[in-house]
């Protein structure tokens, strides 16, 4: 999901290929091999038990958050309208690799097609991008909540949601559909084999023949704007948000206005702080091993912790559910 800064060293998870490999100069055609968790041997069927449980558990966690949502009159406010945006998007983003995973974990032959590891990739990258922007579109809205709140419901009308998340689908589809279309488009060469659960773009950049200045170049610009950006407008809005939250008076009141961006705080730390030691951490991890599970923490477990986040510790959406299931004991009595 994110790109590796020019000149960067790389982890061993994203060096793609085996220098001894032999036929290291000839052209890739056909299909790939996602080396994965290989080396678990046996332990790959205990693997596929504990992805199956939490992948599930996404599906049913964000798919609630969003029915919860859409059926709640009360909950029809700018941040759950963006919340809802967030669950579809990790169900795509952790869908986007974890069904073909499990598979794999199953099956001896752990191959992939060219034309599958570039659509992998592509919805991938555009998921990962796009929640950057999203997450940051979440703390301006807490932002003009907390700083501005005489001026919310205007500053923060329906279409104002909808530019900020229609754009930010816009940025992240355009531009990572751009980059996924210029990387295939190059020939690939050297081992069939990918260090990695998935196709993901630095391993895959490591594969192509070419000089690949231009597509570093690319990537530093979408790191730099498009995903440290989004992360720099957070910390400048939360800057504010604190600064404002310190100046009232009582502390139940510093609580109570600080609980309704605590959510999304622990949402932001958790994702870009998986995603910043899995991709832009020098060496992060010091055995293949270990990167592969951080990136597991970034793609599988993150997606499923965020619907929890939200329900749990917010008392709207745990009000509305304990109404739903209170009128659904009465119907069964």
């Amino acid at each position: 999901m994110f790109d590796v800064p020019l000149n960067q060293s790389l982890s061993p998870l994203q060096m793609t290929y085996s220098e001894s490999d032999p036929g290291k100069n000839q052209t890739i055609s056909g299909r790939l091999i996602l080396v994965g968790f290989s080396y678990l041997n046996k332990l790959q069927i205990l693997l596929f038990l504990l992805l199956l449980v939490t992948y599930l558990l996404t599906l049913v966690g964000n798919i609630l958050v969003i029915i919860l949502v859409k059926i709640n009159p009360s909950l029809h406010t700018p941040m759950y309208f963006f919340l809802v945006n967030l669950s579809f998007l990790e169900i795509c983003f952790t869908s986007s690799v974890v069904p073909q995973l499990l598979v794999h974990l199953l099956v001896e032959e752990k191959t992939i097609s060219i034309a599958g590891c570039a659509a992998q990739m592509l919805v991938f990258s555009i998921m990962g991008l796009t929640e950057c922007c999203l997450l940051a579109a979440m703390a301006y809205d807490r932002y003009v909540a907390i700083c501005h709140p005489l001026h919310y419901t205007t500053i923060m009308s329906s279409k104002a949601c909808a530019q900020l998340t229609g754009s930010s689908w816009i940025i992240g589809i355009s531009l990572e559909v751009a980059q996924t279309t210029w990387i295939f488009s190059l020939p690939l060469c050297g081992s069939h084999r990918i260090h990695h659960f998935f196709c993901d773009i630095a391993p895959v950049v490591k594969m192509v023949c070419t000089d690949t200045l231009k597509i570093d170049i690319l990537g530093f610009f979408i790191t730099v704007i498009f995903i440290m950006g989004p992360f720099l407008i957070i910390i400048l809005s939360y800057v504010y948000i604190i600064s404002t939250i310190l100046k009232l008076p009582s502390a139940e009141g510093r609580r109570k206005t600080f609980s309704t961006c605590s959510s999304h705080l622990m949402v932001v730390n958790l994702f870009y702080g998986t995603s910043l030691i899995t991709y832009l951490w020098p060496n992060s991890s010091p055995t293949l091993e270990n990167d592969q599970i951080v990136s597991l923490l970034n793609t599988i477990v993150s997606p499923m912790l965020n619907p929890m986040i939200y329900t749990l510790r917010n008392k709207e959406v745990k009000g509305v559910l304990s109404k739903i299931l209170e009128k659904r004991r009465q119907r069964a009595g």
